[in-house]
């Protein structure tokens, strides 16, 4: 299956896979990701939503377009038919306005993952010098304002993913935290795990983005996803 997508993004000349294709490699590693279908028009997209049941969550899937914020090609939080519809509509008017060349394979409709305030980011990169690389960083203001991450060259082993959880200066959030019970840390441990073999066995990826995870007491859930290949 992974090889098939690769094949198939090689093919078209492309070196971004989808989120939705990214999505399919990290579940065939064992990675808990929002569930969601590609819808082609605003009627499909209802049919998903009511059977994904809502809230869902709509984003354009281009290959052009890699940030899909910056489109206007992501609405959040859809609770009805008529909000679905009308999401559709307005995402595909947004992207086309944002790259009039731009490929445009349809709107990934998901669930939306229960929100929380831990939030991690995991990736992988592929360095000329060093070879895989794994890396683990606390989500939303963390990230953006502490830079809080730890890294760790691949292949890593479980005490190698309990260390980087350890190195996060933002670690307590893990904890019991403002009436919220602690989390299994397992959970991130296996996340950290499979992100190392996948970027120690597939060779032709380059780069991996999961952002955000989702945290919560008994599990975890990737929101959105990037890979680039070699």
């Amino acid at each position: 299956m992974i090889s098939t997508i690769i094949s198939k993004a090689r093919k078209e000349g492309r070196k971004a896979l989808t989120e939705f294709e990214s999505k399919e490699i990290l579940r065939a590693y064992g990675i808990p990701t929002t569930y969601g279908e590609i819808a082609t028009s605003p009627d499909e997209a209802v049919k998903i939503a009511e059977k994904i049941k809502y809230p869902v969550a709509l984003k354009i899937i281009s290959p052009q377009i890699l940030h899909k914020s910056d489109a206007g090609g992501v609405k959040l939080n859809l609770k009805s038919p008529e909000e679905v519809k009308s999401a559709f509509k307005e995402i595909i008017k947004n992207a086309k306005a944002y790259n009039p060349k731009a490929e445009i394979i349809g709107v990934f409709v998901q669930e939306m993952a229960s929100p929380t305030i831990r939030e991690i980011i995991v990736g992988g990169t592929r360095e000329p010098q060093f070879g895989p690389v794994v890396m683990l960083g606390l989500g939303g203001i963390f990230v953006e304002v502490l830079r809080d991450v730890s890294f760790r060259l691949a292949p890593i082993e479980e005490i190698d993913a309990y260390e980087m959880i350890e190195e996060l200066k933002g670690k307590k959030i893990f904890g019991p935290f403002r009436g919220m019970p602690k989390v299994d840390i397992k959970n991130i441990v296996d996340v950290l795990l499979a992100v190392s073999k996948l970027i120690t066995e597939q060779k032709e990826i380059s780069e991996l983005d999961i952002n955000p995870i989702m945290v919560y007491p008994n599990e975890v859930k990737a929101v959105d996803a990037r890979i680039i290949l070699v």
